[in-house]
Parts: structure tokens; C-alpha cells; sequence
């Protein structure tokens, strides 16, 4: 049966919002397209609950909202992506305050699933920097690359296409997780085989210190 999709009918900007963002998934296939385009498969590997249908469907919505477009990479590629707008991307703010509000929230399960991009988001909403300094270093998570610069209390992320940056670590999404957040020192999990570190081994400690999975302090610098 066909979903009949219904406005709330009210004239406030957060049911507004959610006219447009609030169906069920459609957050996430936002979050998975925010640092670049994806081809439809990547996207539905990343979001391991939905079915096929429903990813279609949530696609074709958000395209009909003027959220994103589907379209076809320039040669050598010549593969369809779907790619987000400027409206869409400019939904980022959004997601990385709902990470940082959902970091003081009860009952969250950091070993339950992370996208490498959901990651990368987090990693911006939960920084905890001096607002001076600048850090760099790379992620390869899977086959997703990224590089992630810190500077004037904000993380800047984009994708790459080979590993970057001084100080490079490489793990499996949710293993990457416990290492930006958990308790122990990168020495010991690189000791134990979770992270590999290439590059400048000593700047990975500071960069990672960087992040705390805590809700940010009132008036903090934001991400």
C-alpha cells in the first residue's frame, strides 16, 4: 500500500520542518549524504534497517522537497549519485545539534551501528577545543576516506579519495568510535590492534583528545 504523506497544517517553522525532514529514515539519508554524493547501494549499506523500497521512496521524497537531486558523475565515473542541494546541505547545523543535544540524553548505546559519516558528524558536534588551535589528521573507515581539520573551535570535514593528513588512522566505523571516545589511550588500542596509525603517531593522542561525548557546555564555541 501506497504511503499517504501528511502535513502537520500549521503555520510554526518546526512543524514545517518536519513536514519536509520528519518522515521516518529521512534524517539518516540526509546525515549519509551530507559530506558528498552517493550512489544508491552506498547509501542503503550504511543504513543497514531500511528496506530497499523504503530508501526509494524517501529518495524520491527528499528530491521532491528540494533537498537533494539525482544525477549522473561526470566520465570517467558516468555513475547515477544522488546528491544533496544547498538546502540540503544547509541542514548540517541541524544534524550536528541534534548530536550534541542527543550526547546529554539517556539511554544511548555507542555499540550499536555508526555509519562512518554518522561518525564524522558526531566527531563535529563533539568537539571540545581551544578555540586557537588548529589539528589535522585523516580517517579511513571501511572504504570511506575522510580528513578532518580543527581550527578556530570548529572541524571541518570532507571526503577524500586516498588517505591524508599528518597523523592517519584507519579502523572499522565503530571501532574508530571507541577510539575518538572511549577511555583508553590511542598507545593501547593501536598495542591491541583495534587502529592502525600512519604518519605522525605522536600528533594522534591530541587530535582525539580533542573529542569528549558529552552534551557542550552552554556558550561553548559550536562545531
Amino acid at each position: 500500500m501506497a504511503e499517504i504523506r501528511k502535513s502537520y497544517g500549521e503555520g510554526c517553522l518546526a512543524a514545517h520542518a518536519l513536514d519536509v525532514v520528519g518522515d521516518r529514515w529521512a534524517l539518516l539519508v540526509l546525515r549519509e549524504l551530507m559530506l558528498g554524493p552517493k550512489r544508491f547501494g552506498a547509501i542503503r549499506t550504511r543504513l543497514p534497517g531500511i528496506a530497499t523500497n523504503m530508501l526509494a521512496r524517501r529518495l524520491a521524497d527528499l528530491e521532491a522537497a528540494g533537498m537533494l537531486v539525482h544525477r549522473d558523475l561526470p566520465p570517467p565515473a558516468s555513475v547515477p549519485v544522488y546528491e544533496l542541494t544547498a538546502e540540503g546541505r544547509a541542514f548540517h547545523p541541524v544534524l550536528v545539534a541534534l548530536c550534541q543535544w542527543a550526547a546529554g540524553s539517556p539511554g544511548h548505546d555507542p555499540r550499536l551501528p555508526i555509519s562512518p559519516t554518522a561518525l564524522m558528524i558526531s566527531m563535529q558536534s563533539m568537539l571540545h577545543a581551544d578555540p586557537g588551535a588548529v589539528h589535522e589528521a585523516g580517517f579511513s573507515m571501511d572504504d570511506e576516506r575522510f580528513l578532518m581539520t580543527v581550527r578556530a573551535g570548529r572541524a571541518e570535514v570532507r571526503r577524500t579519495d586516498a588517505p591524508e593528513g599528518a597523523v592517519h588512522l584507519a579502523a572499522p566505523p565503530n571501532v574508530m568510535a571507541r577510539v575518538v571516545y572511549g577511555p583508553e589511550p590511542l598507545a593501547r588500542t593501536m598495542a591491541a590492534g583495534l587502529v592502525r596509525v600512519d604518519g605522525d603517531v605522536a600528533a594522534g593522542q591530541p587530535f582525539i583528545d580533542l573529542f569528549r561525548l558529552e552534551r557542550p557546555a552552554p556558550g561553548s564555541t559550536q562545531p
